[in-house]
């Protein structure tokens, strides 16, 4: 897998094509901090981290990321478009001034900064730049 957080984002947007439940992933920081700042933003529902050799598999070797997904009430997926902007062939960085304001800021963009992953609503309250990972709306 050359680009583990595209795999994460292209995972959730299938599951919520499918309207599954709730999407299972192999676990690394930045992923579950990205579902932590998708759970925050009311995006997903609950996000947790299922130690290696759990009930469900005794073999396993890693830990798992569950990730549970929302739906509107009348069944359409929360998350509509989820894009991975900056990508490992080709890196996208903004400064304070550029930070990007997605779908006239009923979206997020989720930036990894000098002080951690943030939304680019509150890079802009902290006044800091960075990798514009993914946009959501």
């Amino acid at each position: 897998m050359m680009d583990p957080i595209a795999d994460m984002l292209t995972r959730i947007r299938n599951a919520s094509a499918v309207r599954k439940t709730e999407i299972v992933l192999p676990m690394s920081k930045i992923k579950f901090n990205i579902g932590k700042i998708l759970e925050q933003e009311g995006w997903v529902g609950r996000v947790e981290v299922l130690k290696a050799g759990g009930q469900k598999n005794q073999t396993a070797a890693f830990d798992e990321l569950r990730v549970q997904l929302k739906y509107k009430p009348d069944g359409q997926p929360m998350i509509s478009t989820i894009t991975r902007v900056s990508k490992p062939s080709l890196r996208i960085y903004v400064n304070k001034e550029e930070l990007p304001r997605v779908l006239n800021n009923l979206g997020i963009a989720i930036i990894s900064t000098s002080k951690g992953l943030m939304t680019n609503k509150q890079a802009r309250k902290q006044g800091v730049g960075g990798e514009v990972v993914c946009e959501i709306y």
